[in-house]
C-alpha cells in the first residue's frame, strides 16, 4: 500500500478536526476534534517511520499515546468543573471562570 494513501488520511482527518475546533463551542467536541487531529499526527509519525525505515518516528507516537491519555483525563476533569459550576458544557463559561463568575 502507497504512503501516499496515509498521508491524504492523515491531512483529512487533521483538517476535519481543526475544522471541528475552530467551529464548536461544546467543549465535548472541541475535545474530539483535538484528539482527531493528536491522532492523525500519530499516523503521520508512524507513517514516516515506515517509509524512512526508522524506528524513531513509531517510539515518538507511543510516547505521545501516553501524553494523550493524561491530557484526557486532565481535559475531561475540567469539563466536569466546568460543568458542576454553570450546568453547561459552553466554551464561553471559560471567560466566566476567570473573571469570578461562578
Amino acid at each position: 500500500m502507497s504512503p501516499n494513501l496515509f498521508f491524504l488520511l492523515a491531512s483529512l482527518l487533521f483538517s476535519i478536526g481543526l475544522v471541528g475546533l475552530v467551529s464548536r463551542r461544546n467543549l465535548f467536541v472541541l475535545y474530539m476534534s483535538i484528539e482527531l487531529m493528536l491522532s492523525s499526527i500519530n499516523l503521520l509519525l508512524a507513517t514516516f517511520s515506515k517509509v524512512l525505515g526508522d524506528a524513531s518516528g513509531s517510539v515518538i507516537a507511543l510516547l505521545m499515546i501516553g501524553v494523550i491519555a493524561a491530557e484526557a483525563a486532565l481535559f475531561l476533569a475540567m469539563i466536569v468543573h466546568i460543568y458542576r459550576s454553570s450546568r453547561s458544557v459552553d466554551s464561553d463559561n471559560f471567560t466566566a471562570l476567570a473573571q469570578g463568575k461562578e
